[in-house]
């Protein structure tokens, strides 16, 4: 059992991420601007986070975690203060805390910007990925975490097949509950420390396909 802190708790990914956390024994504090919209569960606390607070204030949030998860995402609307400068705010939290763990939730080629022209989904999101590729390179270069970054393609409101790929491929999406699963696996997979992953949609088991990093 792990304590477990997911910033963005009310959102899309992180409801199932949630559900999915707590299916596997950990305890779940889920730090959201409106508290009152995360999921309702056993061994879930959730607890008011603004992302344009004081490192010192979100660091006393996160106090006697484990690890992290960052899937907070402002959907366009608060991209430097939310996407970019909000998780830089957090690693910084988890470092001041002590914590070692800390899992991005982040966007195909996000750290490749020569893809996104020629990527039809994420030309359409240019300032989105210019917020993760800072948020994502300040991860790997300016701090002592164990991270992994986890770049999914499209997310769309479908059913979880349980499956995914890894890396180069021609899907573009990935259904949102399969990204969750995949994130919650993640927690148990020491060998995704340090590694960026890009996934799809595939038809590799998700267990299998993170084993195989």
């Amino acid at each position: 059992m792990k304590k477990v802190f997911v910033v963005g708790g009310s959102g899309r990914v992180a409801t199932d991420l949630i559900k999915d956390l707590v299916a596997t024994g950990n305890e779940v504090t889920a730090g959201a601007r409106h508290p009152e919209k995360v999921i309702k569960l056993n061994h879930v606390t959730a607890v008011e986070l603004n992302l344009h607070d004081s490192v010192e204030k979100i660091a006393e949030l996160m106090k006697d975690m484990d690890a992290v998860y960052f899937v907070a995402g402002s959907r366009g609307k608060d991209l430097l203060q939310t996407d970019a400068m909000g998780a830089v705010k957090t690693m910084q939290a988890t470092e001041k805390d002590g914590i070692k763990r800390y899992i991005m939730l982040s966007s195909l080629y996000a750290l490749q910007p020569e893809m996104w022209p020629k990527v039809p989904s994420l030309a359409s999101i240019m300032d989105y990925n210019i917020a993760k590729f800072f948020a994502d390179n300040y991860l790997i270069s300016n701090t002592n975490l164990d991270y992994t970054i986890l770049q999914p393609a499209n997310l769309t409101e479908e059913p979880g097949t349980g499956k995914i790929q890894i890396g180069e491929g021609s899907a573009t999406s990935n259904p949102i509950p399969d990204v969750a699963q995949t994130l919650a696996d993640i927690l148990q997979h020491d060998n995704t420390i340090g590694h960026v992953i890009m996934m799809r949609s595939g038809d590799t088991p998700i267990e299998e396909a993170l084993d195989q990093i």
